[in-house]
């Protein structure tokens, strides 16, 4: 996905605006850092559309509909984020497997701390990323507690 170029909007309202998002993950992290005086654990998620660059689509881009979810709290809480991705697919019947199923595979991304990432696979496809956040991410958004996300592509569920 970090090799897909972002949509760029013409005559945007605000700056903030001028850039189609390619992942949910900052505006889940504003959120957090807007609410993060609540009692712990924080535990957040969204699911909406994000926009890739596409030359194939009759617009030049297509929208994908992702689901996002995040748990801030004293401790990273990557097995909270786990278990969350076996019970959405539990609850979808896609079984643990790696060609008919999904499985997780270890990944690197700057985004997240090293050796604490892995992209999620559906019958050998990667649809999403999970993992605890490196420390410079969450301090650009104030936060200072450790944090696990996790987004995924629900599209081939739908």
């Amino acid at each position: 996905m970090e090799d897909i170029p972002a949509v760029h909007i013409g005559n945007p309202k605000t700056l903030e605006f001028q850039i189609a998002r390619t992942t949910l993950v900052p505006g889940l992290l504003k959120t957090l850092a807007a609410n993060k005086k609540m009692p712990l654990p924080l535990k957040l998620f969204e699911i909406s559309d994000i926009v890739y660059k596409d030359a194939t689509a009759e617009v030049g881009a297509r929208n994908q509909r992702n689901l996002v979810a995040v748990y801030y709290n004293k401790s990273p809480g990557f097995e909270i984020i786990h278990g969350l991705l076996d019970r959405v697919m539990q609850l979808l019947q896609i079984p643990l497997d790696k060609t008919e199923g999904y499985c997780i595979q270890a990944a690197d991304n700057a985004t997240f701390f090293p050796q604490r990432c892995a992209n999620v696979m559906l019958r050998g496809s990667k649809i999403g990323t999970m993992g605890v956040l490196h420390p410079e991410v969450l301090g650009k958004f104030e936060l200072t507690l450790p944090c696990s996300i996790l987004e995924i592509n629900i599209e081939p569920f739908v």
